[in-house]
């Protein structure tokens, strides 16, 4: 036997289950000179009570098909519904093919042609071998599969919890924020303070709903800007009177950088759209769309209907268009105007 299956002084443990007292001898005698520890059973239920009665003692098992009572093709099934049954090696007659098929259709692990001669006890034995060997491959493919899972599932975990932890800094960043407002009478300090924190309160947005879900790789956009626009709607464009903030999102998933810049552009679109789109106290809407186009490519669309962009200058500092073109950059893309709109219409195709 190689060295792959075995090391040297290593006993295998075979079961040989055959009616042939002369050729189960044989067995014994010949594959005893190469290690085998050689336990003959005289049919098919006397082997399967032997293996229920020592489980755990054979390494491998031979098995004749026609014996007394029932034959290998009924023995077998049951062998194969053991606890950690050990492979099996099927022997069948020179001209019958069809039956070694269904034995290995069944679960046996290889089939040796049954003989008198010496190559059967050959035969037998590398029949046998390489039904260790393979069940060793099988064994080490297994428990490297188990490590990967474990090493996968430690990684995830980890992970969630780093998500867990930025989420809640980026949230106590937000909530001194909020007490930093309650001191500022300065309307451009404050409205400064409250576009910054609506753009924290993006990025903690994608990791509160990382740490929460079970994928780790990707976020479900429609549902991250379900979440957004509702937060947006409490902080950036409180009261009745305000515009209303709608959405319609088609169910796609993105990355979690991708989800990251496409929070961000959105409120800072939203956040502009507040700010300029209405008259205060006109109320009017703002609308979000997330959507295929007709190339395949996802599409985001923020639109109102109020006066536009009027000479074209952009209103405002100017920080929030560096921080649109920034997070479009990443998207590998840009953000266009429609000029033909009736108000402002902002949209931005990327490639999932």
């Amino acid at each position: 036997m190689s060295a792959s299956v075995r090391s040297e002084g290593d006993v295998i443990r075979l079961l040989y289950i055959d009616d042939d007292r002369g050729l189960s001898r044989l067995v014994e005698k010949e594959l005893g000179r190469h290690g085998y520890a050689v336990t003959c059973a005289p049919d098919g239920d006397a082997g399967l009570g032997t293996l229920i009665a020592r489980p755990g003692d054979f390494d491998v098992v031979a098995l004749d098909h026609y014996m007394p009572g029932r034959e290998g093709l009924d023995v077998l099934p049951d062998i194969i519904a053991l606890p950690n049954p050990p492979p099996v090696v099927y022997v069948t007659g020179a001209q019958e093919g069809r039956i070694a098929v269904a034995a290995l259709r069944a679960g046996a692990a290889d089939y040796v042609i049954k003989d008198v001669s010496e190559d059967f006890t050959a035969l037998l034995r590398n029949a046998l071998e390489a039904a260790l060997h393979r069940r060793r491959l099988q064994r080490e493919h297994d428990e490297a599969q188990d490590e990967v899972r474990l090493a996968r599932d430690r990684a995830e975990a980890m992970l969630r919890e780093v998500n867990h932890r930025v989420g809640n800094s980026l949230q106590l960043v937000s909530s001194f924020m909020s007490l930093q407002l309650r001191h500022l009478v300065d309307e451009g300090a404050r409205n400064a303070l409250k576009e910054s924190q609506a753009r924290i309160e993006a990025v903690a947005h994608v990791h509160r709903r990382l740490y929460t879900s079970g994928d780790m790789t990707s976020v479900a956009m429609d549902e991250y800007l379900e979440g957004l626009i509702d937060e947006l709607g409490k902080s950036v464009g409180p009261g009745d009177a305000s515009p209303n903030i709608t959405l319609q999102a088609s169910p796609m998933r993105v990355s979690t950088d991708q989800a990251v810049s496409l929070g961000v552009v959105v409120t800072e679109l939203v956040t502009n759209a507040v700010k300029y789109a209405y008259a205060p106290g006109q109320g009017g809407e703002i609308r979000v769309i997330l959507a295929f186009d007709a190339n395949g490519r996802a599409l985001l669309t923020v639109e109102d209907d109020g006066p536009g962009m009027g000479d074209g200058a952009i209103k405002g500092t100017g920080l929030g268009g560096k921080i649109i073109s920034a997070m479009a950059s990443g998207l590998r893309s840009v953000v266009e105007l429609d000029k033909a709109h009736k108000g402002v219409r902002a949209r931005l195709a990327f490639d999932l």
